[in-house]
This record gives C-alpha cells, structure tokens and sequence, in this order.
C-alpha cells in the first residue's frame, strides 16, 4: 500500500442564467471548462483590488500616494492602459 496522500476534489456550486446554463450545457467537458477559465481568470487580477473592482479606503490611500508619481497612460503599441512612473 502507498503512503501517498490522497486527495478529494471539492464541488462548488454556483448560479447561472438559463442562457449560460444552455451554451455550458454543449461543451463536452464543462468541469475542465469551467476550471481552466477560473484559473486563467485569477492569473489576470488587477494586483490592487483582487478583481473586486473597487478599491478599500486603504488601498485607495496608498494608491493615493503611489500616484502622486506615477500615471496612466495608454500604450502607443498594444493600446492598453499601462502605468508610467513620472519620476523618469
């Protein structure tokens, strides 16, 4: 017998609209779907607020003083939104 440790996946549930629920329910594999989208989507979190999309009173203080050098700016090449330091 292995002395390795095994393992048991965790199900989660969650809600969706019945439009979601028909298109999900046509691709063959939903779990590992749904799987790879929530880890792509967590290696692209804004740093600040976590994907929140607001930012606390504390974060919003420090990005405070964090912008008073630095700045956003569009980016000239893939047109995203970049931030600059404006201390250069």
């Amino acid at each position: 017998m292995s002395n390795s440790v095994k393992h048991k996946d965790e199900v989660i549930t969650f809600k969706v609209e019945p439009q979601l629920a028909e298109v999900l329910k046509r691709i063959p594999n939903r779990s590992q779907f749904i799987r790879s989208a929530i880890l792509s989507s967590l290696d692209h979190l804004c740093p600040l607020c976590q994907g929140l999309g607001i930012l606390s009173p504390d974060q919003k203080r420090h990005w405070q003083e964090f912008s008073e050098h630095h700045g956003i700016r569009e980016c000239k090449e893939c047109g995203s939104v970049v931030l600059v330091c404006s201390a250069r």
